[in-house]
């Protein structure tokens, strides 16, 4: 029995090491030792999921204009209030490939993504034309300061659309924390788990990987409910006080 259960903590929860399976053993009323706990879990070749080393996909230019932050303090309580973006690495057979997203830092929702093989304009602005056609517009727009998305084509098209560009500050990425707890969420929990023969693939597996994230994963920080749950009931809110004023 405490072999399954170490099994399914690890199912559920890759990232844990020994200690912390055997936390949660002790919580879930088992009696064992964390010695026991190491020796079935070496049995079971079971080994926490761990971080690759971070590449940095933020490149600044210093002719660009650079926006500042503007959700410090700012009470985030409905949806397209604020969106989000960034682009992360994902390693694949031959080589690496970016994953460009965005989200909404309300309902956590990711509104679209686009894997390339190219960390470009072309990859940020597919993803952001992809989200203003099938979504409400915005009212803040957030990314990081690297040269995508400070680059002429990208702030015009906010700007032309009346949005208002926030940046984080430099080197902070603490600023830009809803999106960077969703790319350790899809991390941790699905992309480490794989190695990807191509791009396709991968592909394939993070498409299927959104559609549970935003339909049928518990989100804690929303009271477990679903991201798009929310993201949808916040709009039909929105509409309601629109036609009530």
């Amino acid at each position: 029995a405490i072999k399954n259960h170490i099994t399914q903590v690890f199912e559920q929860i890759p990232i844990y090491g020994e200690k912390k399976v055997h936390q949660q053993l002790l919580e879930d009323g088992f009696k064992v030792s964390l010695n026991t706990v190491a020796r079935y879990r070496q049995a079971l070749d079971l080994k926490a999921v761990l971080a690759v080393k971070q590449v940095n996909t933020t490149i600044p230019i210093k002719a660009h204009k650079k926006y500042s932050y503007k959700l410090r303090g700012l009470g985030i309580n409905h949806a397209n209030q604020v969106w989000s973006t960034d682009i992360t690495y994902i390693k694949i057979a031959g080589g690496m490939v970016y994953m460009a997203a965005i989200i909404d830092w309300h309902s956590k929702a990711v509104l679209s993504y686009k894997i390339s093989n190219t960390m470009d304009s072309q990859l940020v602005m597919s993803v952001l034309n992809d989200a203003l056609e099938k979504h409400p517009h915005p009212e803040i727009f957030n990314t990081d300061q690297g040269s995508q998305y400070t680059s002429e084509i990208h702030t015009k098209r906010l700007k032309d659309l009346g949005i208002t560009i926030s940046m984080d500050g430099k080197g902070r990425a603490t600023d830009n924390s809803c999106i960077e707890r969703f790319w350790r969420s899809a991390k941790c929990e699905r992309i480490y788990l794989n190695e990807y023969q191509s791009i396709s693939e991968l592909i394939t597996d993070v498409d299927d990987y959104i559609e549970f994230y935003n339909h049928r994963r518990f989100h804690e920080t929303l009271a477990y409910k679903k991201p798009m749950d929310v993201y949808q009931e916040s709009i039909k809110l929105n509409q309601e006080k629109a036609k009530a004023s």
